[in-house]
């Protein structure tokens, strides 16, 4: 009986990352194809790489998508470290319920409404004070930051909920100022969830491509509003290549988060080993 279980489980196991991975992988293959079609293989070729780098259209879209990707993650994560800490720290104040159903829900709202929201509020403003003038690379800025936001602050809530307040009492307690124990004690503790914060506002800001349709300009064209619309006309080959450098950028991101994360937690341990010894010692 537990043989025929860990067989069922193994198969299963391995049916659900092959129908995760095999399609990612048959990517990567014709990528190096050498003929035009994506599904027929004639060859290997690296032709389709050097034309995606002389192609202005997507190497543009793809500079606007990195930019916008990097300063929305970046303000999501201050912006949902701070709504993070406020729902963890202050456990009751008034509008809590109000505040915390505003916070949440970009979680569930369709990026439909999201986006349609978004663009007529960037309408109205225009027309009220004239800012945003247009839309484009700052809209989308704005836009992804405010939806991202929202998955920061959950994760910062959720790390600052299983930490140990302890520690910050006892910082305070010794005279330390509220803001020297936020960055020498709370900060390096939650800078795990801070990492994987904005890696995910990152990857979403990346990805998105709903949002970002409805608060672009004609100027502001992001890469996944290029793929989608040469894809509507047939997938070209050099889509599976700019496809397989987005995997390989994602895994080298996620071996050097893995590499962060490993290296903070070796120094806690080492630090935590070095007060053990200093404590024996007396």
């Amino acid at each position: 009986m537990g043989r025929n279980r860990s067989f069922f489980l193994l198969t299963a196991l391995g049916l659900g990352f092959a129908f995760l991975y095999v399609p990612i992988l048959l990517l990567i293959i014709y990528s190096f194809n050498e003929n035009r079609l994506v599904t027929v293989w004639s060859g290997f070729s690296t032709k389709w790489y050097l034309e995606l780098f002389q192609d202005d259209n997507i190497l543009d879209a793809a500079w606007v998508s990195l930019r916008v990707a990097v300063f929305s993650a970046t303000i999501a994560t201050i912006l949902g470290t701070i709504a993070g800490m406020v729902m963890a720290r202050f456990r009751r104040f008034r509008g809590r319920t109000l505040f915390s159903g505003m916070l949440s829900a970009p979680l569930v709202m369709p990026e439909v409404i999201t986006g349609l929201s978004l663009l007529l509020l960037f309408v109205a403003l225009e027309q009220a004070i004239g800012i945003p003038a247009g839309r484009g690379v700052s809209t989308i800025t704005i836009a992804h930051s405010t939806f991202t936001m929202a998955f920061v602050a959950v994760i910062i809530q959720s790390r600052l909920a299983q930490m140990d307040e302890s520690v910050e009492e006892a910082a305070l307690d010794l005279g330390a100022r509220p803001a020297k124990v936020f960055f020498a004690i709370t900060l390096p503790i939650i800078s795990p969830a801070l990492v994987a914060g904005w890696l995910l506002a990152f990857t979403m800001s990346l990805d998105d491509l709903v949002v970002a349709s409805f608060t672009s300009g004609p100027a502001s064209t992001t890469l996944p509003m290029v793929v989608f619309s040469s894809v509507r006309l047939g997938v070209s080959p050099k889509i599976n290549a700019l496809a397989t450098l987005l995997v390989l950028v994602a895994a080298l991101t996620i071996l050097l988060a893995a590499w962060f994360m490993r290296r903070q937690e070796a120094l806690r341990d080492k630090a935590a080993a070095a007060a053990a010894a200093e404590e024996e010692r007396f």
